[in-house]
């Protein structure tokens, strides 16, 4: 579609009438000599004696050109501009970041897997987060992993093939064979504060007890309430149950969820962990910023091309058809000079 970034420009189309009406055109007087045998001299030189106009009139093709420059140079000045079919783009409106436990613990083989086969417990909460991170179309993911120490696994991305590969070379004890609980929340509030979509959320998953971290748990949670983050927790495997480490503090994590306004699950087994993620899925509904952008591209040089073309043309035209004029002239006089 066509239109005009500056079209008040287009007001000083009429200049011209307005000056031509309030300014006539200039006209000479001469001084001249009344002769009474003004006549005779007149018939027998073979002039006329009609009186020659006040105003020299301009050619039609002339003032042609005139109007037609003053035209395109208005229309060049009013940036005529073509809006091409706008651009829409999504962002997402919600950064998601999962910490995942890479404890001692995480090894104990209590979970099965899609074909049912025993498989360790990381092994059966990767292939739940992969489906569950898969539908996170328009959002952008990062993950942290945490054992005896808390590592950012992935920044915040919204590319999901690198987030299944990054979560895939997750291994248990990768991170030391603790439980930092505390540390992994720390950490990934530093990682929130670059984020600015207005929504953030967090899931923890994790089968332990936190053992030592700089910041308790739930002081942690309380520093990312004030950060506006939302805390959801999900423990895994038996709380009665012990390995390397205590057993599953399901009061911490509770307590953690319910300070951030999020949530606490617990899975014992692959269909409680399924179950846990399509709860998160309503929980966290998609959402996504849609922004719109349509094109502008300039077209001014168009009536500015135009316009120099044209008098271009009109000026060589009239050079040709003077100097035509002239060398006819000249050999008009050649011949009369010839003739005498």
């Amino acid at each position: 579609m066509l239109t005009f970034d500056q079209p008040y420009w287009l007001l000083v189309l009429p200049l011209p009438l307005l000056m031509t009406w309030l300014w006539p055109a200039y006209r000479e007087r001469l001084v001249t000599v009344r002769l009474p045998f003004l006549d005779r001299l007149a018939r027998l030189s073979g002039q006329s004696t009609e009186r020659s106009p006040d105003t020299v009139k301009t050619p039609r093709a002339q003032r042609l050109l005139g109007w037609l420059t003053w035209v395109l140079v208005i229309a060049a000045l009013a940036r005529p501009q073509w809006l091409e079919e706008p651009i829409t783009r999504t962002e997402p409106a919600r950064d998601l970041l999962v910490a995942v436990d890479l404890s001692g613990s995480m090894e104990t083989q209590d979970f099965t897997d899609a074909d049912g086969r025993q498989v360790d417990r990381l092994t059966a909460v990767k292939e739940v987060l992969r489906d569950f991170l898969a539908r996170r179309e328009d959002d952008r993911i990062a993950l942290i992993v945490f054992g005896s120490a808390a590592f950012v696994q992935l920044p915040f991305t919204a590319d999901k093939v690198a987030v299944q590969q990054m979560l895939g070379e997750t291994r248990v004890r990768m991170a030391g064979p603790r439980t930092m609980l505390g540390d992994a929340i720390g950490l990934a509030i530093t990682l929130f504060e670059r984020s600015e979509v207005p929504e953030r959320m967090m899931i923890v998953l994790t089968d332990g007890n936190d053992t030592g971290s700089q910041v308790p748990p739930v002081r942690a949670a309380e520093v990312a309430r004030d950060r506006d983050l939302v805390i959801h927790t999900i423990g895994v495997g038996d709380p009665t149950s012990a390995g390397e480490e205590e057993a599953l503090d399901e009061k911490v994590l509770r307590n953690v969820a319910l300070t951030t306004s999020g949530s606490y699950f617990h899975a014992n087994d692959r269909d409680e962990l399924e179950q846990i993620y399509a709860k998160l899925d309503e929980l966290a509904p998609r959402k996504v910023e849609t922004i719109s952008h349509q094109p502008r591209r300039d077209l001014f040089y168009w009536p500015l091309g135009a316009a120099l073309l044209l008098t271009l043309v009109f000026h060589g035209l009239a050079a040709i058809a003077s100097r035509r004029g002239g060398n006819r002239s000249r050999k008009g006089a050649a011949g009369e000079a010839s003739a005498t």
